[in-house]
């Protein structure tokens, strides 16, 4: 029988392949994915496909129906079992795989599940995506084949990676972790029992319903639990990863949330020091104190486009040893194999502060200071969020504003900065502003007002702006 598949429209999207299970996403989908992605690796020469699978409830029914595909259209499939999407990406660097496929819905609610793809060691993206979903359509796929499998256990290499870049000598640092019911449950167990020091891990138990709390480390809400038992254990710092361990979240020892840009200065330093002059990447929604600290340690400051896809791409392009977005998705190529890892970036840090003088609040506290918006994200139609940004980045041309449009449209004046872009994944736009005081900060807060009324959309909600960051 020939093979057809029509995917449901929104799950298509530009970094990976997302839906709620059940709803716009089953098991049939997840078995055309694999289908169509074989085909493609193999066209290409290659047979060998890594797959693996977070804590979700949805997920080894999605990974089956995957094998399955990915069988069914002749490749060698390696199933590495349930673990974080940087334990997937870490077989596909050191294994010899020419595609991977990691089964998880990130930070998303439990009901939601998705699909992340590398084909051969690069991101699998954008037009990518879109013609796999053309190619299901069209039942552009090799003819049916048994394929075959292999399971493996890599946990135990991965870990002992991860453990082998420790550099913070002997110092017993007391560190509390919060792996808020995800997918590295596992693993991080295996990994605080090798690094020195006292350990204390939250919500450790993998379970994809998370009853503790939501697994988005960027939303202070979610932190409560952590920095509340970083307070009463008096630890030297707590961090704290997304529901796959792509992102990473920072507590200092005074219970204050460091941002993804902020913990990307303590590690720029650090690779800087041994790599004077090299380019250091961060996303556009970062802080100008990252950009201005990066040319204070002798790196070169590169603003680039939001998305891991993206970063990782920029990062090959140009060498860098470091990147990192506020998301805090963090990505070494200094000593690590340039994709995103929480447990990595986790293991690096705490070594800068096992080495360090300072304690971390202390660190934080000696940041030059700036008040800012949280990240803004308000609704705007799919057929209209990209032209409103060209209609605002048209208005500050003729303006003569200094503006970036690396990435949406980043405005420079005398108080500060703001942003205003569209999500690659979303129907909203996205809006942030950082000034050196407050009143700068409601003229910077008054020009994008501005600007989105000139293009007929309301204010966002500005409330929750806040100090020192």
């Amino acid at each position: 029988m020939p093979f057809s598949h029509q995917f449901d429209s929104t799950v298509l999207r530009e970094y990976d392949i997302r839906g709620i299970v059940g709803t716009t996403l089953r098991a049939a989908d997840a078995f055309a994915i694999g289908r169509c992605f074989a085909t493609t690796v193999r066209r290409g020469g290659g047979t060998t496909v890594a797959v693996g699978y977070d804590g979700r409830l949805s997920s080894p029914e999605l990974e089956a129906a995957l094998v399955a595909g990915l069988r069914a259209s002749g490749a060698k499939v390696l199933r590495i079992g349930r673990g974080p999407t940087p334990m997937l990406y870490f077989a596909a660097a050191t294994g010899k795989t020419d595609g991977a496929v990691m089964v998880t819905g990130s930070h998303n609610p439990p009901d939601y599940n998705g699909f992340k793809l590398m084909l051969g060691r690069k991101p699998f993206y954008g037009a990518q995506i879109l013609a796999l979903g053309a190619q299901a359509a069209a039942g552009d796929v090799l003819p049916e084949a048994a394929g075959a499998e292999e399971r493996i256990d890599i946990a135990a290499a991965y870990v002992a990676r991860l453990a082998a870049d420790w550099d913070g000598g002997d110092r017993a640092l007391n560190v509390v972790w919060d792996n808020g019911n995800g997918a590295a449950g596992d693993v991080l167990a295996q990994l605080v029992a090798v690094l020195p020091g006292r350990h204390t891990v939250l919500n450790g138990t993998i379970d994809g319903r998370f009853p503790a709390h939501h697994p988005d480390p960027t939303v202070p809400a979610n932190l409560a639990q952590l920095i509340a038992a970083v307070r009463a254990r008096g630890a030297d710092v707590g961090i704290a990863f997304d529901g796959d361990a792509d992102r990473i979240g920072l507590v200092d020892d005074t219970g204050e949330i460091l941002f993804g840009d902020q913990l990307m200065v303590l590690l720029a330093r650090d690779v800087l020091a041994t790599h004077p002059g090299a380019t250091i990447i961060a996303d556009v929604k970062a802080s100008q104190v990252l950009f201005d600290e990066i040319a204070r340690a002798g790196g070169v400051p590169l603003m680039w486009k939001t998305g891991h896809s993206l970063i990782k791409a920029k990062m090959a392009e140009t060498g860098s040893p470091l990147a990192g977005e506020m998301s805090g998705h963090i990505f070494f190529a200094d000593h690590w194999y340039g994709f995103d890892d929480a447990l990595y970036a986790a293991v690096r840090l705490l070594g800068i502060v096992a080495r360090g003088d300072r304690k971390l609040s202390a660190v934080r506290a000696a940041l030059p200071q700036v008040v800012n918006t949280p990240e803004l994200r308000f609704d705007c139609a799919e057929a209209r969020k990209f032209a409103v940004i060209e209609e605002v980045a048209a208005r500050l041309r003729t303006a003569g504003a200094n503006v970036s449009e690396t990435d949406g449209v980043r405005v420079l004046t005398e108080d500060g900065w703001w942003l205003l872009r569209a999500s690659n994944t979303q129907a909203v736009l996205v809006a942030r502003a950082e000034a050196k005081d407050a009143a700068g900060l409601e003229r910077l807060k008054a020009a994008l007002v501005a600007q989105l009324a000139a293009s007929g959309l309301a204010a966002p909600d500005f409330s929750g702006s806040h100090a020192g960051h």
